[in-house]
């Protein structure tokens, strides 16, 4: 038996190769748009993918499948509850992929999406018993799904909690290996661990621990989180005609002319000289294809502003796997006459006493809790372009958030929409707390 998985450290997402190496076959679980190391990994094993297999339509990443399909002819297979406009091989619950020695057997597993399934995984040349199991986003190391992308949260939750009763019933030693670790938007408390086992998660995750359904369906509905910025578009990409790679960024020259600049180096560069308006993610960063997407205006034409070609090329494939496609280019030696002023921690605590400015905590509302700057306003890193008129009443704004790198992207998204904007870029809440007595906890 061949397994492997494949990690998108940007996304959190992960993806499988499964095959026998005896028979030279493999199939591909949950393809990334950037197939190439799969496809690398099964020639060197000298295996022939025969397919692609989704276990449900993404909301968060654009899928690899089209690739396959087109370039290489690979044929996809989905439950047929997914409805795609592509065109697909049904796997209903139970069906099996043969692979030599190697069968999966598909498990519906719904509650996230209605077509969800999990596939268990059994090597003959050991057992008929399943070893492993690819659950998709069903189970997570550490968490659950989110149950509100395709329907009503209740529903989702509800049906979730069975699958999940089902995936136990598979037996304690069975090795899982989910969709995603942590640093995805689907489920908010998952480790960046990238396998566990049922009987690890039945004893130890709180999702599994709640064994009342109606226990878990609250909890499930409570913990939803963030929805991420462009999920109707990245499930229409991936639920419709086959999508091509696009093609290579190519230069614009200098001049943005009225596209959104996306400014994907570091801070510091950023901070020492840009494009006036530009919106400052850089692509060094966590989460870089999410973020981006979350202040990037809908249907903007952009362009980027990257340190190298080679780094600008980095952050197109990024923005690509989120359903960004239409990248205009990118910009070779423009003009940087804007400034990004930043605020260091003592600096911002005698502003603070002297109240010259308004500070803008753009964490998450539950980060809150573990303490924030009396006086400070909550506004989301994600929200304040939307909010950024009624953030300017005269005084200066500066941007805080756990260690720094959302309260640059907020404050660039500020500055661009006009406003007095510095931000905390080194730092932040994290160091804030045992820095100062400016500090106040939540309830106290």
């Amino acid at each position: 038996m061949v397994f492997r998985q494949f990690l998108d450290e940007d996304l959190g997402c992960a993806s499988y190769l499964v095959g026998d190496e005896s028979a030279g076959i493999a199939i591909v679980v949950d393809p990334p748009l950037a197939v190439e190391p799969l496809l690398e990994e099964a020639a060197r094993r000298g295996l022939r993918v025969v397919k692609a297999v989704e276990t449900h339509t993404h909301a968060d990443h654009l899928s690899g499948h089209g690739r396959l399909a087109l370039e290489h002819g690979i044929p996809v297979a989905i439950n047929p509850v997914a409805e795609p406009a592509y065109p697909f091989e049904p796997l209903e619950d139970g069906a099996r992929i043969e692979l030599g020695d190697v069968v999966v057997t598909a498990l519906h597993t719904p509650g996230h999406r209605p077509e969800h399934t999990a596939f268990a995984v059994a090597d003959r040349s050991r057992s008929d018993e399943a070893w492993l199991v690819l659950t998709g986003d069903s189970l997570f190391v550490g968490d659950a799904a989110r149950p509100d992308l395709a329907v009503e949260a209740r529903e989702g939750a509800e049906g979730l909690y069975r699958s999940l009763r089902r995936l136990v019933d598979l037996g304690d030693g069975v090795e899982v290996y989910p969709g995603h670790v942590a640093g995805s938007m689907c489920g908010a408390g998952m480790s960046s661990k990238g396998s566990t086992t049922i009987g690890f998660e039945r004893r130890f995750n709180p999702m599994l621990r709640l064994e009342d359904e109606e226990a878990f369906v609250t909890a499930s509905v409570g913990s939803a989180g963030v929805r991420p910025p462009n999920v109707e578009r990245i499930v229409a990409l991936n639920r419709g005609p086959f999508v091509p790679l696009p093609p290579p960024l190519e230069a614009v020259g200098p001049d943005p002319g009225d596209a959104v600049v996306l400014d994907v180096r570091p801070v510091a560069a950023f901070a020492a000289g840009h494009v006036p308006g530009a919106l400052n993610v850089p692509v060094s960063g966590s989460s870089f294809g999410t973020k981006a997407a979350f202040v990037l205006p809908e249907n903007a034409r952009v362009v980027l502003h990257a340190s190298s070609p080679e780094e600008a090329q980095t952050a197109a494939v990024r923005l690509h796997a989120v359903g960004l496609l239409e990248l205009a280019g990118y910009l070779e030696d423009p003009p940087t006459p804007e400034r990004l002023a930043t605020v260091g921690l003592a600096e911002l605590e005698r502003l603070v006493a002297e109240n010259a400015v308004d500070v803008i905590d753009v964490r998450e509302g539950d980060e809150r809790y573990d303490g924030y700057i009396p006086g400070s306003r909550n506004v989301p890193y994600r929200l304040v372009g939307a909010l950024a008129d009624s953030l300017a009443d005269g005084k200066p704004v500066v941007t805080i958030c756990n260690t720094g790198p959302r309260a640059a992207i907020a404050a660039s998204v500020l500055a661009a929409h006009g406003v007095d904007a510095r931000a905390v870029v080194d730092g932040g809440m994290e160091a804030w707390k045992g820095a100062t007595t400016h500090f106040r906890r939540c309830g106290s």
